[in-house]
């Protein structure tokens, strides 16, 4: 646990202080680990307890904050991943497009899958059988693809190819069109389609920091204006 925080801290430290592209928050070729937690991720050749950068080979689904163990625990439910948390985590964090809040006595989502197959089903089945709610699709449809390209990693952050004995799905599409067969190509499109909409998010996130309460309609000129720095600038971080 304190490793994963390091590693989280570390990164973000990285780029700040090395007037790194922000982008790299999303996607990069490296993190910070110590032998426990390499271990852990199943990353070979990081021996010590000592936090340190470390080259992720080229074909690893790790790099950025949302393959951290950071980010894939707090979003998952005690006893299983959290599709709709980790989809809604990057609607609210990455895209700054949040759903409206759920409507109330929504039922448990295991509910939604009774009677629907003889064996377990996967959460992929279950979501989609709850997504035929009409109230529930028009949030679920861009929470849940989102998602669910992260449930090769298992609560704690750790790989896995297979789920209930059958291998994992997870591609899906964004709501505006762009598909994806895996996470890795999902930070790809989040990096090359999308970085106008994250650097205004981590604007209006620091700026909520920076001034303790959350943006109003007069700071939207303040905030454009960052961004187009943020742009022109390549994304680092000083602007």
């Amino acid at each position: 646990r304190f490793a994963m925080r390091r590693e989280t801290e570390r990164c973000f430290e990285y780029v700040l202080r090395e007037d790194r592209s922000l982008l790299e928050l999303l996607d990069a070729d490296y993190t910070f680990l110590n032998e426990r937690l390499a271990t852990h991720y199943g990353i070979t050749n990081v021996y010590g307890g000592e936090m340190r950068r470390v080259k992720l080979p080229a074909d690893s689904p790790r790099g950025g904050i949302l393959t951290q163990g950071t980010m894939l625990g707090v979003t998952s439910n005690p006893t299983r991943t959290s599709p709709v948390k980790r989809g809604l985590y990057i609607l609210d964090n990455i895209l700054g497009t949040p759903p409206p809040p759920p409507p109330p006595n929504i039922p448990p989502l295991e509910d939604a899958a009774k009677g629907l197959t003889n064996r377990t089903p996967s959460l992929r089945e279950t979501l989609a059988a709850h997504r035929e709610d009409a109230l529930c699709n028009s949030c679920h449809s861009r929470m849940d693809p989102l998602g669910l390209a992260f449930e090769n990693f298992n609560a704690l952050g750790q790989w896995r190819t297979a789920e209930l004995g059958e291998s994992i799905d997870a591609t899906g599409s964004l709501v505006t069109g762009e598909s994806f067969s895996d996470v890795r190509e999902l930070k790809r499109l989040l990096v090359t389609h999308h970085q106008r909409d994250f650097y205004r998010t981590v604007t209006e996130k620091l700026l909520t920091y920076a001034l303790g309460r959350g943006p109003e309609y007069s700071d939207v000129e303040t905030c454009d204006q960052i961004v187009a720095r943020i742009e022109a600038a390549d994304g680092r971080a000083s602007a």
